[in-house]
């Protein structure tokens, strides 16, 4: 009676603080090293494995240690038994992370099984080697602008300290309460699990004789069953007393043939069958990871989140890169949790260090038995903190802060279908995986639209809102033409667009977000140049001449334009050869001719580009749906002519290194004039992809 009588004082205080706002916090457990186990002890595991959120229990025997070398850290070899793990096949993906205890204190946490062997043999990362990730450099999450709105939260933490104070003693024994109202559920559902274990004395001398009953009951049938298998009398025997067993737990040295490797699964989100293989081509995931399309369902773009979470040892906790109607993670379980700090995993998630990922609540939704391949499948859930550390041992955040992110929105507009359909995600702020991510959310909302994107022709625009350009935004259009998949084409230019950015060796840039536009048509929207007659042949500098381009469009009548192009101030007396091309063809000029000649000319300027630079020079490469008409390249020279080419173009480069050392830094490089020399280039926009180039030649004449 007693004890249900602090089971609902604790109960009470536990609502209490809920109605007040503040999230439930569980100290960290009391640990047990790797070095004070011995062969045959007996511990739990919890973890969840059903849509009930409830924690279940399962038994561990430590079999021994295994040593990984100089420079690594051991793991902790076991068995798992029970009828719950028996039901559920073993120790399955997604129980990674699942707290082990021995004699009620904390050893480690589930970390990987013997790859095609028995799936109730594993390995225990010992919670010694997770807990130095809580005191890790954290240099991630540093960019000025934040897309979370944290002002409720700053608000809602305000108000939390401020009660805190007046409730310290108060909030103490509810956490004393919590703590020994988990205990007791635990062992209420280890019994339930297994029978043999009966529930702790009663009073009444009727309870006694049920438990005893109960006992001999259990008893018997373990005997069965140690008559039946070898393995359920290793089993009994594991399960003697501690003090009878003298012997360290065995070690053994890492051996080729003996391969753990993590159970876990990474959810790919909103992404059909053609964009899981997009990313699975774009990044190093499929190596270490079995990619479903699970996990997300019904969260429609909103980033949920949720201020007040709080997780247990035991609990299913999600890390997610990208979150929204497109969404990239894996589920796992929590190991350990001091106040809102969190270890998880047991293993790595992606392996990159200091990281800045979205935790997310997880709701199981069952298990898959399988020989080596089970898995628990689980739902990433509302955002409730961040991932900080993603470490050989296993991955660490804080509940309540949240990570820098990028917003990314996609309109994909089908004309084919009448269809438009609108996207939204949250990305995290990592460099290494951005424009991947971003290219395979862009390439998701295409696909997802479209009944095709074989034989279609896309128009995209996009524009990132970015402090790496002075204009505070990056904005690029272009049109694509593919006759297997346009999609695959057509998130080029936004993932280099953010590879620039993400490039920038100066700092950190802050990204906005990215807003993207996309209109499909299965019209082939190309057209070929048939020719570009200039109204005169012989010209001054600085002349305009009419260009009369006549172009056949795929399957549709011919079409006339006429197109105004200005011969350069600065051109030489002589023919100026002349290329009439589309623009995303890229032109052979007379600096690739020195470069084949073996001058490195571009490589060493390119590497003194500012980010701003070369986003500048990116947005005026040519589009595919442009007619740009340019000097092409001069006559093919002959040997000595290359030879003296390449002379010439040493000695200029001498020459201008000489006057940069002896002028100020705003020396003109290039030699001439100080006014801004005229390209000479003319740009046309088309609404068709021009797939060719033709040559002419103008008479330059200075009379």
């Amino acid at each position: 009676m007693r004890k249900f009588v602090k089971k609902m004082i604790a109960a009470g205080i536990t609502a209490l603080l809920l109605t007040a706002g503040m999230p439930h916090s569980y100290a960290l457990a009391p640990i047990m090293p790797a070095q004070e186990l011995r062969e045959g002890m007996s511990g739990q595991a919890y973890t969840v494995v059903d849509s009930t959120g409830e924690l279940r229990s399962f038994d561990v025997n430590i079999v021994g240690l295994l040593g990984v070398g100089k420079g690594s850290n051991n793991m902790i070899m076991a068995k798992a038994k029970g009828p719950l793990i028996h039901q559920v096949g073993g120790i399955l993906q997604g129980m990674s992370g699942s707290p082990v205890y021995v004699n009620g204190r904390l050893v480690g946490a589930v970390a990987a099984g013997l790859k095609e062997m028995t799936p109730y043999t594993f390995f225990i990362t010992p919670i010694e080697n997770m807990l130095p990730l809580w005191q890790m450099p954290d240099n991630k999450n540093k960019t000025r602008i934040r897309s979370f709105n944290l002002h409720k939260y700053l608000e809602d933490k305000k108000k939390a300290e401020a009660g805190a104070a007046k409730k310290d003693k108060k909030g103490q024994k509810a956490g004393n309460s919590q703590e020994v109202d988990l205990d007791a559920e635990l062992a209420k559902i280890k019994d339930k699990e297994i029978a043999s274990k009966a529930e702790k004395p009663a009073k009444d001398k009727a309870g006694q004789a049920e438990n005893k009953d109960g006992d001999k009951a259990s008893q018997a049938e373990e005997k069965e069953k140690a008559g039946q298998s070898a393995r359920a009398k290793a089993e009994e025997k594991a399960d003697q007393p501690a003090a009878q067993e003298a012997k360290p737990a065995a070690r053994t040295e890492k051996k080729a043939t003996v391969k753990a490797e993590p159970k876990d699964v990474l959810y790919l989100s909103g992404f059909t069958p053609a964009g899981i293989q997009f990313l699975r081509e774009k990044m190093p995931l499929g190596q270490q990871y079995n990619l479903l399309p699970l996990g997300n369902d019904g969260l429609n773009g909103v980033a949920e989140t949720d201020y007040h979470a709080s997780l247990r040892p035991g609990d299913p906790v999600g890390v997610a890169i990208a979150y929204g109607d497109f969404a990239v993670g894996a589920t796992g379980t929590i190991t350990a949790t001091d106040g809102r700090k969190i270890l998880a995993f047991g293993h790595p998630f992606l392996h990159k260090g200091n990281v800045n990922y979205f935790m997310t609540k997880a709701s199981v939704v069952g298990t898959i038995s399988g020989v080596s391949n089970g898995m628990k499948l689980a739902n990433l859930g509302a955002i409730i903190g961040r991932i900080s550390q993603d470490r050989g041992t296993g991955i660490a955040g804080t509940l309540g802060e949240f990570p820098a992110v990028v917003p990314v929105r996609v309109k994909v507009v089908d004309h084919d279908l009448g269809r438009t359909e609108q996207y939204g995600a949250r990305v995290a702020y990592d460099e290494d995986y951005l424009s991947q991510i971003v290219g395979g959310i862009a390439y998701g909302a295409m696909s997802k639209t479209c009944d095709s994107l074989g034989g279609s022709t896309a128009d995209v625009h996009f524009t990132v809102r970015t402090n790496a350009v002075p204009e505070g935004k990056f904005e690029r259009s272009n049109m694509f033409y593919n006759t297997a998949d346009v999609g695959q084409i057509a998130v080029a230019e936004i993932m280099q667009a953010m590879n620039i950015i993400c490039d920038n060796k100066e700092k950190e840039s802050d990204i906005l977000d990215l807003q993207v536009d996309v209109t499909v048509d299965s019209e082939r929207k190309t057209a070929t140049l048939l020719s570009a007659v200039p109204d005169k042949t012989k010209v001054k500098p600085g002349d305009t001449v009419k260009f009369t381009v006549t172009l056949k469009p795929y399957r549709r009548d011919k079409e006339t334009l006429f197109i105004n192009y200005t011969v350069p101030e600065t051109q030489r007396e002589g023919m100026l050869n002349l290329d009439v091309r589309g623009g995303g063809l890229v032109p052979v000029t007379n600096l690739m001719l020195l470069q084949q000649s073996g001058v490195d000319v571009a490589a060493q300027d390119d590497k003194k580009k500012t980010t701003a630079d070369k986003l500048k020079e990116f947005q005026k490469t040519g589009r595919n749906n442009e007619i740009i008409i340019a000097p092409g390249p001069a006559p093919e020279m002959t040997p000595k002519q290359k030879r003296e080419a390449v002379r010439a173009a040493k000695r200029a480069a001498a020459e201008n290194l000489a006057k940069a050392r002896t002028q100020s830094r705003k020396v003109n490089l290039l030699g001439v004039n100080t006014k801004k020399p005229q390209s000479g280039e003319t740009k046309f926009t088309t609404k068709y992809i021009i797939d060719n180039v033709l040559h002419t030649t103008l008479q330059v004449v200075r009379k």
